[in-house]
This record gives C-alpha cells, structure tokens and sequence, in this order.
C-alpha cells in the first residue's frame, strides 16, 4: 500500500495531457501603416504655405485679431496659437493620457470615470465571477477529503425472543475521491478556465479604454459647445452694437427703415444660437457626469481646445505589435487558447478515467452492555479502512462523446477566425485613423486661414461702412461668414483632438490601469 501511495504521484507528475497544442495562428501584418495618399502629399505645400499666410495675417492685424484672455469664462478661446503641429512619432511607447494632452482637468475627470463609471464596475465583478470559476476548475485536480460522523442509540432484534438490548453507536469516517489526470482532462479544463480569466481581464481593460476615449470626446464636445456658446455671444454683442450704430445713423437721417430692419434680422440669428448652444452644454454636462457615474452637475473646464492641439507627439509604432498592446486582440488570443485547450479536453473524455477511493474511520459501540462478558469482540479492533483504484472505460455513449469532441474543434475554429477578424479590424482602424489625424491638421490650418481672413474683412468692412464708403450689406455679409467661419473652426479643432483619441485608442493606448485601484477588488 505505501509503495502504491508513493507510486501515483510520480504517476501524475510524468503523466503528459494529450490534446492540441495552442500556437498562435501566424498572421500577415503589414510592416508599415500606409502612407500619406498621392492627394496629401500634392497638397502638402498648398496647406504650410496657408500655416504661413495665417501668421502674417495675425501680425498684420495686431491686438484686433485677439481673443479675450484665457479664464474669463469657460470656453474662451487663448490668444492665437501656432497651428496644429502633433507629430506622429515612430514609437509605441505606453504614453499615457495625461502625457498626451496635458490637461489636468480632463486627467483628473478620466480617473474618476474608471473607479466610477458602472461599466467598469460591472467588468470587475465579471472578472471576480471568472476568477471563482477558475477556482472551481483547479479543485478536481486535487483529492477530494470529506470527513463524515455520526452517533447515536440503538436497539435491534433478530427474532423472537433475540432482542439486542439498546446500546450507544459511534462512527467516524474520512472518505477519498481522487480521479487521476493520466490524460490532462482536469488539467486541460483549467487551462481553458484559466484563459477565460485572462480574456475577462482584457475584456475590462477593453472597457476602461472605451471608456476614456469617450470621456475624452465628450469633454472635448463639451468645450467645443463653450467655445460656440461665446463666439454666439460675441456675434451677438458685436451685431447689437452694429445695430445701435445703424439707428443712430438712422436718426440723423443718414440710412433708411430698410438698413435698419436688415440689421435687426441679423441680431436674431445669433441670439437663437445663444440659446441653443446654452441649452447642449447643459446637456452635455450631463453626459460627462453620467460617465463619470455621478448625477447631474457643473463640469469643470481646463485648457482651451486650440491650445491642447498645438503639441500633441502621437506614438505610432508598426502593425505588430498591435498584437500585444490591444486587449481586444488579447482577449481574442485567450479564448483561442481557451479553445484549444477544451479540444484536449473532449478528447480526454473519450479515454479511461482512474480514480482511487478509499476511507478509513472508527466504529464502536458501548460493548458491556451488548455482550456482557466481552467474549465475543475485541474492543480494540474497531478501527475501519479501504482503499480502491477503479477505471472507467467509455465503450458506448451513441456518439455523444464523438459529437462532444467535434464541437470543441469547431468552437476552437470559430475562436481562431474571430481573432484572425480582430487583428485584421485593429489594423484598419490604425490605419483610417492615422489618416484622419493627418487630414485633421490641414483642416484646421485652412480653418484658421479663413477665420483670420474673415476676421480682417469684418474689420475693413465696419470701417468702411462708418466712413460711408460701402453699404451695410458689405458688414452684414462679413459678420455671417465670420460666424459660420468661427463654428467650423471650433469643431475642426474639436475633430483633430478626438482623431488623435481614436489613433489613440486604435493603437491600443490608454490609462495606466493596473496604477489605479479599483473598488470591487483587483487593479
């Protein structure tokens, strides 16, 4: 018996599992990210010359073509910054957001989103539910220990005139169970269990990325309907004063009724924009507070969006290694592993199973008063043992087993397929994104162009029409491009930062989770 005890183990440890062995599937990567279109690159010239013509108009303008300090309210516009120039760096360093953008209000506002956002909460309590299965799947490999006992009182008769006087009962007893893995079965099942942990927690880090890109977008929306909100309000103002001026001209008899109700329809368009841009940022606000898992409130403001462009360095990298950096690819990668490992699995099913069971305990009762003299049983005797080693043999289950096996070799296809599909998904993303971030910043620069343009006109068309030299349709004109004109480049500027957050996220870039606790357990 000792040898045999000393034999299993041995057994067990030399024991190989039988089944698939997981390799990752090879996959054609590109070695680069395309590069600039034919169209960019034509281009190119005609943008920096436009980057070049747009600080000379700011020179040439002076003081009149600043906004108004940063800080006197929450969406103002800094003085005129250089145009965008983020660099698309050859490097896929971990750079983290707050390294990005630089805006502690926004860094501040994304960690508060990933230990309150729901969302994250509800992956963290799915990777808790995975880590008891994992749990579950090792216990098995391990013999299985109960300890039973019982005790009580007795009395039992064989026939007439032979009854057993009552008597007290004890009985104690500690039962193995121990299926021996000579094929892995059990070891394959925690493989798969353990893979399926592992693709939980890619899955969370899934979550928290998607999560900060969108605070990220949705604050930056936010502080693009602050800047549209003041560009209305300044519009507004300047149109109003436009107006006060054509009355007066009006009552020295210099214009006519009709100028003077031309200008007063030009009021009314920027005084419902007002209203309208004050209405989404109050919504607004309201979404970034859901995502950050609070009710409803203010929002605080950082740095203005044309000031965030200015420098943003953006780590590129090549297509291999979205391999290891992207969770979802990650977690496409467990599940094949998962897979492969439930092949070995079924197939172990299909071939003998060992267990060894056995039990040893006590049985006693009070045996003075069932044998008076004591003849009869050696007290001292009453310790019980058995042990066994059984084998199972699958010989006929209709197929069941057969089926069993062919269906974890589909699944584990299945699995492969999806994660070929995810590599191929992640490059296109990486790839519409960096071209999105290139065409974003000519955008600007052309947006910029024009409003300082327009700016200017606006200018020579007031001081013209003062002077009585051109007519209020020249001014009226000015102002409406110049406000159409100041929208698009608020939303161009708001467009190049939330590219540069879907390079980002596509890359697979994000926040440094494993830095941050989590409440509900694990990092």
């Amino acid at each position: 018996m000792k040898r045999f005890v000393l034999i299993v183990p041995f057994a067990l440890a030399t024991a190989c599992a039988l089944g698939p062995t997981y390799h990752r599937p090879k996959v054609d990567s590109p070695t680069a990210y395309q590069k600039p279109s034919a169209t960019e690159d034509s281009t190119k010239a005609t943008f920096d010359s436009l980057a070049l013509s747009r600080d000379s108009m700011i020179n040439l303008a002076g003081d009149t073509m600043k906004a108004p300090p940063a800080g006197e309210a929450a969406g103002k516009r800094t003085n005129e910054s250089p145009p965008p120039n983020y660099k698309l760096t050859d490097s896929a360093a971990n750079i983290t957001w707050f390294d990005l953008f630089r805006d502690t209000v926004l860094t501040q506002l994304v960690t508060t989103a990933i230990n309150e956002n729901r969302d994250v909460r509800v992956a963290v309590a799915t990777i808790q539910e995975y880590r008891a299965a994992l749990g579950q799947a090792t216990g098995p490999l391990f013999p299985q220990i109960d300890v039973t006992g019982t005790s009580g009182k007795a009395k039992q008769a064989f026939g007439p005139g032979f009854v057993i006087k009552p008597y007290n009962t004890l009985q104690g007893q500690a039962n193995l169970t121990w299926e021996l893995d000579f094929w892995g079965r059990l070891r394959q099942t925690r493989e798969g269990a353990r893979n399926d942990l592992l693709a939980q927690e890619d899955s969370r880090r899934s979550v928290v990325i998607d999560l900060v890109s969108t605070v990220a977008a949705a604050y930056l929306r936010l502080r693009e309907l602050d800047l549209d909100l003041e560009i209305a309000q300044n519009t507004l103002r300047s149109n109003q004063q436009t107006l006060d001026l054509a009355r007066q001209r009006f009552n020295r008899g210099v214009i006519s009724e009709l100028d003077v109700r031309q200008f007063e329809a030009n009021v009314a368009d920027p005084a419902a924009q007002v209203a309208n841009y004050a209405r989404q940022v109050r919504q607004q606000e309201d979404t970034v507070a859901f995502l950050l898992g609070h009710y409803p409130g203010a929002i605080p403001r950082g740095r203005p969006l044309n000031e965030v462009l200015t420098q943003v360095d953006v780590p590129v990298g090549v297509p291999s290694t979205l391999l290891e950096r992207r969770p979802d690819v990650r977690e496409a990668e467990h599940n094949l592993v998962a897979a492969t490992a439930r092949v070995g699995a079924a197939l172990d099913e299909r071939l003998p199973k060992f267990t060894l069971t056995g039990n040893y305990g006590y049985d006693g009762f009070d045996n003075k008063r069932l044998f008076p003299r004591g003849d009869f049983w050696n007290y001292n005797n009453n310790n019980v043992y058995q042990l066994f080693l059984g084998v199972s043999i699958p010989i006929f289950h209709g197929g069941a087993l057969s089926s069993a096996q062919d269906a974890a070799q589909a699944r584990r296809e299945e699995t492969r397929y999806l994660y070929e599909r995810t590599v191929l998904d992640a490059t296109r993303e990486v790839d519409g994104a960096l071209t999105e971030v290139r065409t974003d910043r000519e955008q600007v620069v052309a947006q910029q162009t024009q409003v300082n343009a327009l700016r200017r006109a606006l200018q020579l068309a007031n001081d013209r029409y003062a002077a009585g030299v051109s007519s209020y349709l020249d001014v009226l004109n000015a102002e409406r491009s110049l406000f159409t004109a100041e929208l698009s480049l608020t939303a161009a500027e708001r467009q190049g930062l939330v590219g540069i957050i879907t390079l980002y996220r596509a890359l697979g870039g994000g926040w440094p989770v494993a830095g941050y606790k989590l409440e509900g357990g694990g990092k």
